[in-house]
């Protein structure tokens, strides 16, 4: 389960959305949210899913690996599902035993919540498999620039939501080494019950806690050698600039918006007994 944490990870893969800018990325990543949330049917959900689908094919990353991305939140997903099937009660009852009441709107709606969250995750991670560390601070830094005039530094927050995603990688496999290192001298993290297993991972906290102080030490004292002061008088080696597959970008962006706002218009609200009857 530790090894399937792929957040934070860059795939340096020559494709068109590899080669998009930062910005636009972000942007891209901004307005599919929106509109995941905006989503209130099915087939404007479906529409999603195709244009995911769209991006991931693009990317040139394998399925499987964005796939893998989901099981450390598989376990969110199945306790968001019960709860959708056991407190929604509407439409056509199928089981109704004892105080175990399932409806095809609680089927239908934890489906429909299930699609959601995985677009959201596999999405927001797509924004960290194709883009650099330090591409995202440039374009996250040349995003927020204007709030600079109100005196936010926000070169500051850039760099420390950056350092922390570069980080997570490095620590998933510091406590890979760290449970192997325990392993091999004895220690058992899967069996028993769930507050055994939770007392076996208090030896992981103690070593990987002074490890990430470590890092983190090493990490000031290596900026510090290399004269970092923050954002001020801050350049890049390669000037981020909007090119013709941006502007393309953004047009898909429009019509991401545009499709969804038609398609709740003229599918209307998500109707748990209305879909169910269509499907049958």
């Amino acid at each position: 389960m530790i090894k399937d944490i792929t957040i934070g990870q860059y795939f340096p893969f020559n494709s068109v959305i590899h080669r998009l800018d930062p910005r636009t990325k972000l942007l891209f990543t901004i307005v599919f949210i929106v509109t995941v949330f905006l989503a209130n049917n099915f087939v404007s959900l479906f529409f999603c899913m195709l244009l995911s689908a769209a991006v991931i094919g693009l990317s040139k990353i394998p399925v499987k690996t964005v796939m893998k991305g989901l099981k450390p939140i598989l376990l969110i997903i199945v306790i968001t599902s019960i709860l959708q099937i056991a407190y929604v009660d509407s439409g056509i009852v199928l089981v109704d035993e004892w105080k175990i009441k399932i409806t095809s709107g609680g089927i239908l709606t934890a489906v429909f919540m299930t699609l959601r969250i995985s677009l959201l995750i596999v999405m927001s991670t797509m924004l960290t498999y194709t883009t650099s560390p330090t591409s995202l601070t440039n374009g996250l830094d040349r995003m927020f620039a204007p709030l600079k005039k109100l005196g936010i530094d926000f070169h500051t927050v850039t760099m420390i939501m950056t350092i922390a995603l570069r980080f997570i990688p490095t620590l998933i496999e510091e406590v890979d080494k760290i449970m192997s290192a325990q392993k091999s001298r004895g220690a058992s993290f899967d069996q028993g019950n769930l507050m055994k297993r939770a007392k076996a991972l208090i030896p992981l906290f103690i070593p990987l806690l002074f490890n990430s102080i470590r890092r983190a030490y090493e990490l000031a004292n290596a900026m510090t050698c290399r004269c970092y002061n923050g954002g001020k008088g801050k350049t890049t080696m390669n000037a981020l600039k909007f090119s013709l597959r941006d502007y393309m970008s953004i047009l898909v962006m429009a019509f991401l918006i545009g499709g969804i706002i038609v398609l709740n218009i003229f599918c209307g609200e998500y109707n748990a007994e209305f879909t169910f009857n269509l499907a049958v």
